[in-house]
């Protein structure tokens, strides 16, 4: 009977195959047309034609991205009929669902139905493939009147071949292998924020990017145009997710890492614990407010301007008048700056003029040219960027940074101590504590036109010449018009539309990731326990509706800027409009290792919650004691017992920061090009990365070094060991030069 099912089953798969390849070529024929079309005809033509390319690209980069195992499941239900699910929806020529998109309500009843409540369904079948070709299945009999005698339910097969598997440097979906508490949470309501809590290892990441795709497919009208931002911690981590979001059918979601947030910024530098938690302070908001607010400066006394020979005199009233003036429009600093230099340079005009007349120039003579002369005066100019610069937020951080007077007149209630943690030297790269402060002084300093309105002036001034020549080119070619009958037909604005060269067409992601203004339908944020008050700011003002998934683990917090609770963290930005989800179920961690890193914590006074792990592993966590200059030489000696044990798997070793580039070295004497070092590397068979590039990750086997040196640079926090502990899914081993932690050792 196996060997039958199996045979029909693989009959229907190839079938959907088919139909899959079909559309492919569907697509690539369609979009082939469009491209072979010549560019004429109007604007609105070829706007029609481009959204038809970017509609095609899209749904072909859809139907490539779902070959692997497009098909995991079957529900045979009461009525008799059944129901193949998998990663999209698939229906004949004549309109007849082959296949149900996992996201749709109808499958919901494959993740939620049980032997107790069986929602309908007799059976449920898990098909497991390999390529194209449905290598097993797998029954889960809900319905007792199908069981023959001598069979049993069987179940959780798909689940624990999943979890076995191999890694791979990136990280899988689970669409096949959804638990019915992670279903639960991945189709909750969109509105407000979610906050998903769990564990180590109970799926928090795979639920938040599965969440990101359903609600792409139930709200697809209110967040395709607006978009979806998914954030993690670090670029290792946004690399090793990449692929997921593809495979669930979605290809627009924006995803950016913590240090990327800023458009044009890439933030790497390392920064000591004490800085970022000073700089991710709710304070810190005020401080940049105060250094905008610095650069809205009044002259110490009354100053002479020469312009064109004649002496004018800049009052600090003036100056007073025209801040205040300025300021009370509401504006951004670089928008109201342009009322500031109006009023400005209409009161030195005017005097000008006073001056003229009083020389006996006479009343009746044009001075239309005094307000160029006075706008172009040097000592005009000089003394209005005094007074109010035009700033990039880039410009305004460095300085109130690196130089010393700046910053004790903006942190006016800080200490010393405090003020020499902000203080570094002028052009330091940027760290990722500094993202939100640039945001905050982007906010409060509005747009620059570096050319003061110039741009803009030349972009009218070329358009009307464009019209101009259009106008020119029709009356040379009117009577030619006429002749064919077609006078009247062709405006001077199309041939003008015509000849513009369009910008490539970009996608609402693309445009978004480019767009610091821009407001987001919905954001996933996930290990937000590392996230400082400052970047929960920057977070609420990238979605003003507040619609977000958050998902991590309090425990797990290393960031000294990080949260100590979800009430601590969110209340002063969503109020009330936040609930709770708790994962409990532990799939990652074998339960030897995951009852160590929860002994090491509560040792440590850290109330940690502790899901239960579905699976025991072979080993206890391994210690190995060594001396102080051997913990290096102990890494080495240990790997090839290490990826032995785990069958060829990816091992990690997880280093305090100031080993990693030794152990790298050292391991590549041995091995060479098989470790990988940092975010880059976690497709070769054995990586070398520091606890903060672990968040998130997973690997066969871990070894860990220096435990009690990850505690101290964490400032005593258990998160960054917790983390370590907490990566493997087969084999943990610790190298130690000093006495372990309490807890791990049973």
């Amino acid at each position: 009977m196996y060997d039958d099912e199996l045979a029909k089953e693989r009959a229907y798969v190839d079938g959907l195959y088919s139909r899959l390849d079909e559309l492919r070529a569907e697509k690539v024929e369609q979009l082939g047309g469009v491209r072979r079309e010549k560019s004429m005809g109007t604007h609105q033509n070829r706007s029609e034609r481009d959204a038809f390319a970017t509609l095609y690209e899209d749904r072909l980069a859809q139907l490539n991205a779902v070959d692997d195992k497009l098909v995991f499941g079957r529900l045979d239900l009461d009525d008799g009929q059944d129901r193949y699910i998998g990663r999209i929806g698939l229906s004949s020529e004549d309109q007849r669902q082959l296949m149900v998109d996992w996201r749709a309500p109808e499958a919901g009843t494959f993740y939620q139905a049980t032997a107790f409540e069986r929602m309908g369904v007799r059976r449920r079948r898990h098909l497991m493939l390999q390529g194209r070709t449905v290598k097993a299945i797998e029954d889960d009999v809900l319905d007792h009147t199908m069981l023959v005698e001598g069979e049993h339910l069987q179940g959780e097969g798909a689940l624990l071949a999943a979890l076995n598997s191999k890694r791979t440097g990136r990280m899988n979906d689970i669409v096949g292998t959804i638990q019915s508490e992670q279903d639960r949470i991945i189709r909750s309501p969109l509105s407000g924020a979610l906050v998903v809590q769990g564990g180590p290892g109970t799926g928090k990441t795979a639920v938040a990017l599965h969440r990101a795709a359903y609600l792409l497919y139930t709200h697809r009208e209110r967040l395709q145009a607006a978009g979806v931002l998914l954030v993690g911690p670090s670029t290792a981590f946004m690399k090793y997710i990449e692929r997921v979001l593809p495979s669930l059918g979605e290809t627009g979601v924006v995803m950016a890492s913590v240090g990327n947030l800023f458009p044009g910024v890439r933030a790497t530098a390392p920064e000591t614990a004490e800085t970022a938690e000073l700089k991710g302070r709710l304070a810190m908001a005020q401080v940049v407010a105060n250094a905008v607010a610095n650069r809205q400066r009044l002259p110490r006394e009354d100053v002479r301007l020469d312009v064109e020979g004649t002496r004018l005199i800049l009052t600090v009233r003036q100056v007073r008048r025209a801040r205040d003036k300025a300021r009370a429009t509401g504006l951004p600093h670089n928008e109201a700056r342009l009322t500031f230099v109006k009023t400005l340079l209409r009161e030195l005009t005017e005097q000008l003029r006073e001056h003229i007349e009083a020389a006996g120039a006479g009343n009746n003579a044009d001075r239309s040219y005094l307000g160029e002369d006075v706008r172009s005066s040097r000592d005009v100019r000089i003394m209005l960027n005094l007074c109010w610069m035009p700033m990039t937020p880039q410009k305004l951080i460095d300085d109130m940074f690196s130089k010393p007077e700046i910053l004790a007149a903006v942190t006016p209630g800080f200490t010393e101590a405090e003020r020499s943690l902000l203080q570094r030297a002028p052009g330091a790269p940027w760290s990722e504590s500094d993202v939100p402060l640039l945001d905050e002084a982007a906010e409060l300093l509005g747009e620059m036109d570096a050319t003061g309105g110039r741009a803009q002036a030349s972009a009218e001034a070329q358009r009307k010449r464009d019209l101009a020549n259009a106008e020119k080119a029709i009356a040379n070619v009117n009577q030619q018009l006429e002749d064919s009958g077609v006078d009247g037909m062709l405006t001077a604005e199309q041939l003008a539309d015509y000849n513009v060269v369009e910008a490539a067409a970009q996608t609402s992601a693309e445009r978004a990731l480019t767009d610091r203004t821009w407001a987001y339908g919905h954001v996933v944020v996930d290990e937000a326990q590392e996230l400082s008050p400052m970047h929960w700011r920057l977070l609420v003002r990238r979605c003003p509706v507040k619609s977000f998934t958050i998902v991590g683990d309090i425990a797990q917090t290393s960031s000294a800027a990080g949260a100590i609770s979800w009430q601590q963290a969110l209340t002063p930005f969503m109020g009330e409009r936040w609930t709770l989800e708790e994962l409990t179920v532990n799939y990652r961690t074998p339960s030897q290792i995951a009852e160590a890193a929860v002994r090491m914590a509560n040792a440590a006074g850290q109330v940690v919650s502790a899901p239960k792990a579905v699976r025991d592993g072979e080993w206890e966590p391994i210690v190995d004691h060594v001396g102080a200059d051997g913990v290096v030489a102990a890494v080495v000696a240990a790997m090839p017992e290490e990826t032995a044990a785990v069958g060829g798997g990816l091992v990690a070793v997880i280093a305090p920061l100031a080993l990693v580039a030794e152990t790298t070295a050292a391991l590549r004497e041995v091995y060479g090009a098989r470790i990988g070092h940092g975010a880059g590397s976690l497709e070769q068979d054995i990586v070398v990365i520091d606890p903060h590039e672990a968040k998130g990750l997973e690997f066969d086997g871990v070894i860990i070094m220096e435990p009690v040196a990850l505690l101290a640079g964490a400032g005593g926090r258990v998160g960054d060991l917790y983390v370590a502990m907490t990566r493997p899914t087969r084999r943990l081993r610790l190298v130690t030069s000093e006495p372990l932690p309490e807890g791990i050792v049973r």
